[in-house]
């Protein structure tokens, strides 16, 4: 188990056993397993048009892996395994091995982490916008494309250019997620 996701690592610097949250490492391993599943549907779906179901099995996985949202080792299983279906639909490609998402120069694996993280936060937004209704079909491309990066190397500038410009996408999903929450809830007003 190695997972740095959030505020609660023990020591600030990285839970290698049980850490403060209490996430089991049988689950942070399904997390990781999960992650390399939607790196091989990202890949299988390179140049195609991923059906909706794939679509919404991209939002969830990357929502369920974000640190403290998802502890259910059955649920991440199942994902898995809709994933891999959906992957075969497409022509099939490899998986991300799992151990790989944490090795390597330093700098590298911050610069894909700052990513991965980040793809995760989006998906969570892109999935509640599409639960009530509305969705950005560049939104859900970037989903792929970043995933896709994930599991390729690239050099320190080019891994800054992908987070830069995945900011830009991630602040259209935040704009989406606005939009589907106003137009199913009205604009917010303080009240005592």
């Amino acid at each position: 188990m190695f997972c740095f996701q959030c505020e609660q690592t023990a020591g600030g610097k990285g839970c290698t056993k049980v850490g403060v949250c209490g996430k089991q490492p049988e689950v942070a391993d399904k997390q990781d397993k999960l992650t390399g599943a939607m790196v091989g549907l990202a890949r299988a779906a390179q140049g195609k048009t991923p059906g909706e179901e794939a679509n919404k099995l991209m939002m969830q996985g990357l929502f369920a892996t974000i640190t403290n949202v998802n502890f259910d080792g059955e649920r991440i299983d199942e994902l898995t395994s809709l994933l891999q279906a959906e992957k075969e639909k497409m022509g099939g490609a490899a998986d991300l091995d799992p151990g790989t998402l944490w090795q390597g120069d330093p700098d590298i694996v911050s610069l894909r982490s700052t990513l991965l993280f980040g793809l995760r936060g989006m998906a969570a937004y892109a999935w509640h916008a599409y639960i009530l209704g509305k969705k950005d079909d560049d939104v859900t491309a970037w989903l792929y494309k970043g995933m896709r990066a994930i599991g390729e190397e690239h050099s320190i500038e080019e891994w800054l250019g992908l987070i830069m410009e995945f900011g830009q996408v991630n602040l259209k999903c935040m704009g989406l997620l606005d939009e589907a929450n106003t137009s199913a809830y009205g604009q917010p007003v303080p009240v005592k």
